[in-house]
C-alpha cells in the first residue's frame, strides 16, 4: 500500500488521472461526462492527436535511420604547404634491352599504315636511329634482346565497313581481332578513328615487348638527368635543390619528375599568394619522339596533386604547349566526409578489402587500379603492364598467354560499365584535397627576345636546338589565394535534433513535457497492478 495508490475501480483511477495530469484536454473527458456527445468528441480528438503524434514520430525515425547529411562550407586562411607537382616530357624511351623488338614493331606499324592509307611513313614518322636508353647494373641479367620473344602477326589491323540503313552510306572502322585461348569467342576491337585504332594497336604490342624487362630493375635508374628536361627551376624566388624532386618513368608519358612529393620540407611552405611566389620552370619539350606512336602530343604533361599520392597521368593532368609561357593559378578545396552510417569512405585504406599495389597513400584511382590488376591476374593469369604486380604474378605476354588481350579488353569494358565490383570495394577517402586550376598562356619567348633567351640557355644548360621556339616551354604554378574552402558533411538529423523535434511534436499535439510521459507510464503501471489485484480477489472469492 505504500508503493501504489489503490482505487475502488478503474473509473476512479481514470478520473483521478484526467483531473490531475498535465496533458491538455484530458480533463474535458471528466468534466463533460454528463454530455455523451462532448465526451465522444474529446475522446476522438485525443485519439486523433495520439495518431498524428506517432505518425510524425515514425516519419522522424525513418528520416533519422536514412542518415542524411548536409554540407557546410567554411573558409580558412593560413600558410600551407605547396602541392606536389608532377611533370612528364611526353617522350617515352627506347630501352636498349628491347630496342630490336621496338624496331620490328615500328616496321609493322609502317606496313599497317601503308596498307590502310597508302602512305609511306618510314622517313617522316619513325626515328630508327634514336638514342637507346641503357639501364645500369644489368650485367647479371643477360641479354634480353636475343630472347625467344617474337612479335605476333595474329593481331593485324583491318578496315571494316558497315552500311548505314538510314543514309545509305558505308561507314568504315579500323581495329584488330581478339580471340580466347581456344580460338573462339572472337571479337574486333574497333575504332571509328583510324588514328585511335593504330595507337591502341601499337600500345597493345608495346606492352608485350615491355613485359620482357625484368621487374626487379629500376627503370628510372638510367643516364638521363633532370637537367636534360628542366632547364630552370625556382620556387619563391629560390633555386630548386636536388632533394626537391623524385624521378620515375611512365611507359607512355616518358621521363617524369615529382616536386615536393612528400610535403614535409619547410622550403615548400606557401606564405604568400601570387606568381612571384610560386614554382617557375623552363622545360625541354622536344618533338623528336623516341616512340612516336605512343605519344602523338608534343609538349609537357603537368599534374597537380596531393603529397604521397601516385599521379595517374592518363586520367588527370593537362598538357603544356611548346613555345608558350603558361601560368597556372590553383585554389585548394578540402572535402571531409562523415563515413560510417552516413556514407562509405575510408580514412587511410586499411579497412578496404583491396590490397593496394602502390606504396603511396590511399586514393580512389589507386584502389581501382589495384582491384582491376588483382582480378586481371586471377582471371587472365597475368598482370597488365601499366599497373604494379601482386606478389608472384608476371606481366602479360602473348607468347606465353596468347589470349590475354581478349581477356583484358572484356574485363576493362566491364570495369568501365561498372559491372565489376571494384567500385563497390573502393570507397572515396574520408578526407581529400582538391585543386581548382585556371590557366593563362602567352607566346614565349617573343620574336625579339628569343635570340638572347636561347643564348642564355645554351651557355648555362648546354641547350643546342636550332628550332624556332618549338622545343622549350615555360610554366609557372602559384596559389591564387592562401585561403581555402572546406566542405564538411554533418548529420542532417543528429540525436539532439531528433529529441528536440520529438519534444516539439509532443508539445504541439498535447502541450505537455517529459513529465507528462512519466504520468502516462504511471497510469499504465497502476492499471496493470489494479488488474492483477482484481484478478487475485476474484480467484480467492471463487476458492472460498
Amino acid at each position: 500500500e505504500g508503493l501504489i495508490e489503490f482505487y475502488d475501480s478503474f473509473k476512479d483511477m481514470f478520473e483521478f488521472f484526467c483531473k490531475n495530469t498535465t496533458i491538455h484536454g484530458t480533463i474535458r473527458l471528466v468534466c463533460s461526462d454528463s454530455n455523451r456527445m462532448k465526451t465522444a468528441f474529446w475522446t476522438l480528438l485525443l485519439l486523433a492527436s495520439f495518431g498524428m503524434l506517432y505518425w510524425q514520430f515514425a516519419l522522424m525515425f525513418s528520416q533519422y535511420w536514412a542518415y542524411p547529411v548536409v554540407l557546410t562550407m567554411s573558409m580558412h586562411s593560413e600558410p600551407k604547404m605547396f602541392p606536389a607537382i608532377t611533370i612528364c616530357n611526353l617522350d617515352p624511351y627506347r630501352f636498349e634491352l628491347v630496342s630490336k623488338h621496338l624496331v620490328q614493331l615500328d616496321r609493322m606499324a609502317e606496313e599497317s599504315i601503308t596498307f590502310l592509307y597508302g602512305v609511306n611513313t618510314s622517313a617522316s614518322l619513325f626515328h630508327m636511329n634514336e638514342k637507346n636508353i641503357r639501364i645500369k647494373d644489368l650485367s647479371s641479367i643477360g641479354n634480353l634482346s636475343t630472347s625467344s620473344f617474337k612479335l605476333s602477326q595474329n593481331f593485324s589491323l583491318l578496315r571494316m565497313f558497315d552500311h548505314n540503313n538510314r543514309s545509305g552510306r558505308r561507314h568504315s572502322s579500323v581495329g584488330f581481332r581478339l580471340c580466347n585461348a581456344t580460338g573462339g569467342n572472337c571479337f574486333y576491337k574497333t575504332y571509328s578513328s583510324g588514328m585511335d585504332a593504330i595507337l591502341e594497336w601499337y600500345r597493345f604490342h608495346y606492352m608485350n615487348i615491355m613485359s620482357q624487362l625484368p621487374v626487379i630493375i629500376n627503370i628510372s635508374d638510367h643516364e638521363e638527368q633532370i637537367e636534360d628536361m628542366v632547364y630552370s627551376c625556382q620556387y619563391d624566388g629560390e633555386p630548386c635543390r636536388p632533394s626537391d624532386y623524385v624521378h620515375f618513368h611512365h611507359p607512355v608519358f616518358g621521363s617524369c619528375y615529382t616536386f615536393n612529393s612528400k610535403g614535409t620540407d619547410s622550403f615548400w611552405t606557401a606564405t604568400k599568394p601570387g606568381i612571384p611566389y610560386g614554382l617557375s620552370l623552363i622545360l625541354r619539350a622536344e618533338q623528336k619522339d623516341h616512340i612516336p606512336l605512343l605519344s602523338t602530343v608534343a609538349g609537357v604533361k603537368v599534374m597537380i596533386h596531393n603529397h604521397n599520392q601516385t599521379p595517374f597521368l592518363e586520367h588527370e593532368g593537362f598538357d603544356i604547349r611548346p613555345g608558350i609561357a603558361t601560368t597556372i593559378g590553383i585554389q585548394q578545396d578540402e572535402v571531409n566526409r562523415l563515413g560510417g552510417n552516413y556514407g562509405k569512405c575510408t580514412t587511410n585504406g586499411n579497412d578496404v578489402n583491396v590490397k593496394l599495389l602502390y606504396n603511396n597513400s590511399y586514393t580512389l584511382q589507386a584502389c581501382l587500379h589495384s582491384c582491376f590488376q588483382h582480378i586481371m591476374v586471377r582471371k587472365c593469369g597475368c598482370g597488365y603492364y601499366y599497373y604494379p604486380l601482386p606478389p608472384g604474378a608476371e606481366y602479360c605476354d602473348y607468347n606465353k598467354q596468347p589470349a590475354w588481350g581478349h581477356c583484358f579488353y572484356q574485363l576493362y569494358n566491364r570495369l568501365r560499365n561498372h559491372h565489376l565490383n571494384c567500385f563497390d570495394q573502393c570507397p572515396k577517402p574520408c578526407r581529400e584535397s582538391l585543386y581548382k586550376v585556371s590557366a593563362g598562356t602567352a607566346k614565349w619567348p617573343s620574336t625579339k627576345s628569343q635570340d638572347w633567351v636561347r643564348q642564355a640557355l645554351r651557355h648555362q644548360n648546354g641547350y643546342n636546338s636550332t628550332s624556332n621556339r618549338s622545343d622549350i616551354a615555360k610554366v609557372t604554378i602559384f596559389y591564387k589565394q592562401l585561403n581555402y574552402q572546406s566542405v564538411n558533411e554533418s548529420p542532417l538529423l543528429s540525436e539532439n535534433l531528433l529529441l528536440s523535434s520529438m519534444g516539439s511534436q509532443w508539445s504541439l499535439w498535447f502541450g505537455s513535457s517529459v513529465l507528462s510521459v512519466v504520468e502516462m507510464f504511471e497510469l499504465l503501471i497502476d492499471t496493470l497492478v489494479l488488474s492483477l489485484l482484481f484478478c487475485y480477489q476474484r480467484f480467492r472469492s471463487k476458492k472460498t
